[in-house]
């Protein structure tokens, strides 16, 4: 399936971009970011299990076993973004 993916704050700056459009076969979220960290290099380290990422579909928080719609916006951002 289709879906948009946004980084932000940290995690943009670490991937050096703030959004992509990607097909997955990922059923949740929780393994999006496993199959984006599987990418490695950038990706391994900022999306890590160990490291504390906040998760959003279509602008509405989600837990790593939400279900994974096609077409949805996916952000990830650290837990405290400033303005």
């Amino acid at each position: 399936m289709q879906v948009t993916v946004r980084y932000f704050a940290s995690l943009r700056e670490a991937l050096g971009k703030g959004s992509e459009a990607l097909d997955t076969d990922a059923a949740t979220l929780g393994a999006l970011r496993r199959e984006l960290a599987a990418r490695g290099g950038a990706y391994a380290e900022a999306l890590a299990p160990t490291r504390a990422v906040r998760m959003a579909q279509d602008q509405v928080m989600a837990a790593d076993s939400e279900p994974l719609r096609a077409g949805a916006e996916v952000a990830f951002f650290p837990p405290v973004t400033g303005g």
